[in-house]
């Protein structure tokens, strides 16, 4: 059986429990479903994934420290850190506990940090800081984000040769914030297409992650991926998170 980036990811954060001495101790994770005030605050805006009813945020407790993941598939677990574990990550609801999990023990052991998704005019802000951030970094090249991010997708267009994906069937076709949304159809046509590839952690938790990790350099974005992101070494930004 060939090994999956889970497995990988998996591997490591069990290497962490390990060395830390977590695995043996009698650790209890929750995880429950935040109201869209909970999570988001007001961003002046109505069409947030969040606020459309589509996604949630799990949220993990693990000794005080928190870590979130959004998902389509949600509801409470308690359980011992072993158990999440061993768990198969077969589905987007398990995968939305473990990679939780993973940001707030992560959290807990000082290894990240901005594992909260930013609130009210958090998310506005944190567009502008990315387009600034980006054309510092990387000048003028062609964007293909992956996930509707209103804020992002708003700012984004103004400034770069910009294209965006999304897996959402209300978005598909549609123009929004200025930009026209593709499908998945097109997705494999414009990984080659853009320089640089800027796509939402959720993707960690919809399974849809590897088909991104190609040789087009990708920077990741949110709070989701946190844990993930610092286990693999990819490259995250995060501007208004906490």
């Amino acid at each position: 059986m060939s090994t999956t980036v889970y497995d990988q990811i998996k591997e490591r954060f069990a290497g962490i429990c390990e060395q830390q001495d977590l695995m043996d101790h009698d650790v209890t994770v929750k995880a429950r479903t935040l109201s869209i005030e909970e999570a988001i605050g007001d961003p002046e805006a109505d069409d947030f994934p969040l606020q459309q009813g589509r996604e949630r945020l799990m949220q993990a407790d693990f000794s005080g420290s928190l870590g979130q993941a959004f998902t389509d598939r949600h509801g409470d677990f308690k359980g011992p850190l072993r158990e999440i574990l061993a768990m198969p990550l077969e589905n987007n609801y398990r995968r939305a506990i473990f990679v939780a999990t993973v940001n707030a023990v992560m959290r807990h052991l000082g290894l990240i940090d901005k594992t909260i998704h930013c609130k009210d005019k958090g998310p506005a802000d944190c567009a502008s800081a990315l387009v600034a951030f980006l054309s510092e970094e990387y000048g003028d090249i062609k964007i293909l984000q992956v996930g509707f991010q209103p804020a992002m997708v708003e700012a984004l267009v103004k400034r770069f040769d910009y294209r965006i994906v999304d897996i959402d069937p209300d978005n598909i076709g549609t123009e929004k914030r200025g930009a026209r949304i593709e499908g998945p159809d097109a997705t494999a046509e414009a990984i080659k297409w853009a320089d640089l590839l800027l796509v939402t952690g959720t993707t960690v938790v919809n399974g849809t992650i590897e088909q991104f990790l190609t040789d087009t350099p990708v920077l990741f974005y949110g709070t989701t991926i946190a844990g993930a992101a610092e286990l693999m070494g990819w490259p995250r930004f995060c501007a208004c998170g906490t």
